[in-house]
């Protein structure tokens, strides 16, 4: 792995673990057992190590997104496959990340922000549209309305006002929300086969 690569992904690691805020380049730099002077030659601040490490993690999980819908029968077991994905990744993730994020790096966020809103928005209604198809989401809901609901749940879930860290699992809310959201937009069909991934998903 090229030292690049190293510093991103020692930054991930510790970012995870620890939170942004907390996390110096001098952090990393000892984490991966070089000098801070080194991490300088290919970033020039902690700013710069953040908003690379999240471009390059949003398109990790765009890929991430579109294969779970390429090899899902139907929308019900793709969003049960986003469930296991987002539940492996929040629960490597420490809940103060995504608060560090908005409050500290505004350009980092923005650029979030700007993903959810113009990709995974996107990938949620064209999940709808197939589901109402399917005849496993009702075809009576608007899909744009219903796409933003899902993206202001989302942000919902990681407002630290709504849901202090120390009293709710970032893992837990998200994938309570996204529970909500699936029975509230799925017909009688799609509930049962709701049902059908449940048992599945608790045999594992």
């Amino acid at each position: 792995m090229k030292t690049k690569d190293r510093i991103l992904k020692s930054a991930e690691d510790l970012f995870f673990k620890y939170g942004i805020k907390s996390i110096t380049m001098d952090d990393i730099a000892k984490d991966l057992g070089i000098s801070k002077k080194t991490i300088y030659q290919f970033y020039s601040d902690k700013n710069e190590v953040v908003e690379k490490l999240l471009t390059e993690r949003l398109k990790k999980n765009e890929c991430e997104f579109q294969l779970i819908e390429k090899e899902s029968a139907n929308v019900i077991e793709e969003v049960f496959g986003m469930m296991k994905n987002l539940e492996n990744m929040f629960a490597q993730m420490n809940p103060n990340l995504f608060y560090d994020l908005q409050k500290y790096h505004p350009n980092a966020w923005k650029l979030f922000k700007q993903f959810k809103e113009e990709c995974i928005e996107r990938m949620v209604e064209d999940s709808v549209k197939r589901g109402i198809k399917q005849g496993l989401v009702r075809s009576d809901i608007n899909t744009k309305i219903i796409a933003r609901l899902r993206m202001e749940e989302v942000e919902m879930g990681f407002n630290p006002q709504a849901f202090p860290p120390d009293k709710y699992k970032i893992v837990d809310v998200q994938l309570a929300l996204l529970d909500h959201f699936l029975h509230g937009i799925c017909t009688l069909k799609g509930h049962k086969l709701i049902n059908k991934y449940k048992e599945l998903s608790e045999e594992e």
